[in-house]
């Protein structure tokens, strides 16, 4: 027998917002709260437009207490600040706080405080400040996160590309089932970084207007930045504790095609399976979802890739769908878990957010993505696709509880 997995604090910052709240907000708003696309310095020509969080790191280390004088990457800082939110909403103290786990994702680390620190060393191996590049590899923002909270139970790091933080999630959910912890916090966090835009430019898959997920004319991606975490417990943890689940984890899978370095497969095999396992799992058919929140990037590969996976496992009563990456930009890392949080809001608030900006039918897809904010029918049941490099794909499903 496993143990059920319930979802009781959430976290959030995103373009759009700097908590649930207000990125819930934006979110209602759907055109009047679209974050501002801003260039970003890259070595690109025209610099690409990216989807930015408007507060500095000096802004974000005051918020959350720290000296401004630390050198700290500015996505720990992200994901401090979600994390902090997520359990101050369950209000987890003492014993029950220290021994819960941390499963966190990301997949910059903290290049931004690498790129400040090369340049200068490149030029003078005497000069350059060693203690920007201490907070350089992914686990670093981890390890911040668990310090500053006071968690002293299992604490661990996910990096797997733009899967990351859903596989947080789904590790966080196993352990959970299995019985090795009562509960995690689970999620991602990613922040903008020259050296993202410019990898992702170089593989020509950046649009200079906002993205169109779905869009025959869609011509690429928007990158963001943000992080989102979800405070998963054992139903002993949460009803001991006089806590009101928001909803339940109740299935999840991850797959991997191998089909390209950074590409998914034409036939949205891998995609397929993870949604099936994932529904399988939750004792659900493709008929009982409510919403599905598409990985949808932009990109002329995913879009398809996706769409056909849809298309083949919900047709021909396809449930609503969308991508919200149009409001945040593809948070990388963090995208899995600002999308799990998302999730949970629709079916908190019975909301199934808009497919901004798509105007032109797909010919290969016999759905149409939801272009209006809908809040006309209750949600049960919500499928959240993350989808990685190297066709590492996946999906967790959500539950009202």
């Amino acid at each position: 027998m496993t143990n059920r997995v319930f979802v009781t604090g959430l976290g959030l910052i995103t373009a759009i917002g700097n908590s649930v709240s207000e990125t819930l907000t934006s979110l209602k708003a759907s055109e009047s709260g679209l974050p501002n696309l801003t260039p970003f310095e890259t070595d690109i020509e025209n610099s690409p437009p990216v989807c930015r969080i408007d507060l500095t790191n000096g802004e974000l280390q005051k918020r959350l207490g720290i000296n401004p004088a630390k050198e700290i990457s500015r996505t720990a800082l992200l994901g401090l600040v979600a994390a902090k939110e997520a359990v101050q909403a369950t209000k987890l103290k003492g014993n029950d706080l220290e021994s819960c786990g941390l499963i966190s994702a990301n997949s910059v680390g903290g290049m931004d405080r690498s790129e400040n620190f090369y340049p200068e060393f490149l030029d003078n191996p005497k000069k350059g400040k060693l203690r920007q590049v201490i907070g350089h590899t992914c686990a670093f923002s981890t390890n911040l996160i668990a310090d500053q909270l006071g968690l002293k139970s299992m604490v661990t790091t996910i990096s797997t590309a733009c899967s990351s933080s859903a596989n947080a999630i789904m590790f966080g959910s196993r352990l959970i089932r299995h019985g090795k912890v009562d509960r995690v916090i689970a999620g991602g966090c990613d922040a903008l970084t020259r050296f993202t835009v410019n990898g992702f430019g170089a593989l020509k898959i950046l649009d200079n207007e906002r993205c169109k997920p779905f869009d025959e004319k869609r011509a690429g991606l928007n990158l963001g930045e943000g992080a989102g975490y979800l405070v998963l417990e054992s139903e002993t943890s949460a009803m001991s504790g006089n806590r009101k689940p928001i909803c339940e984890v109740t299935g999840f899978a991850n797959t991997c095609d191998a089909f390209h370095q950074t590409a998914s497969s034409p036939e949205g095999e891998g995609s397929f399976l993870a949604m099936q396992q994932a529904l399988n799992m939750a004792g659900l058919t493709p008929s009982n979802v409510d919403y599905i929140n598409a990985h949808g990037t932009g990109t002329r590969n995913n879009d398809l890739s996706e769409g056909i996976a849809i298309s083949r496992l919900f047709a021909p009563d396809h449930p609503p769908v969308s991508s919200t990456k149009p409001f945040t930009g593809h948070t990388l890392g963090a995208a899995g878990g600002i999308e799990a949080v998302l999730s949970c809001l629709s079916i908190r608030n019975n909301l199934v957010y808009p497919n901004l900006c798509r105007q032109h039918p797909m010919p290969e897809l016999d759905f149409e993505p939801v272009r209006t904010l809908k809040s006309d029918r209750e949600t049960h049941h919500v499928v959240s696709n993350s989808f990685g490099f190297g066709g590492n794909d996946s999906t967790l499903v959500f539950s009202r509880y």
